[in-house]
């Protein structure tokens, strides 16, 4: 799972996702807009769904890390190995 800071309105579910070095907006699966920063993004979101009620500043979103795929087990050592000599 990709980084990201979220937040649920009546509107629908806000995400700012992290993507590459930038971050995109989403309002539920549809994407608003790409950002440098997240305090963009939000201020971005807070405009454009003034209805929504959206918080102005970053640290009110809940913040999810980057996650570990969890499907994946740690890697061998042989696949380690293969890796390196690569």
């Amino acid at each position: 799972m990709l980084a990201q800071y979220v937040y649920q309105s009546t509107s629908g579910l806000f995400r700012i996702i992290r993507h590459g070095h930038r971050w995109r907006a989403l309002l539920d699966e549809v994407e608003v807009g790409r950002f440098d920063e997240p305090v963009h993004a939000a201020g971005a979101i807070r405009d454009m769904y003034s209805e929504a009620r959206v918080p102005a500043r970053i640290d009110r979103w809940r913040f999810l890390p980057d996650a570990p795929l969890g499907h994946l087990g740690p890697p061998t050592s042989a696949a380690m190995a293969r890796l390196a000599a690569a």
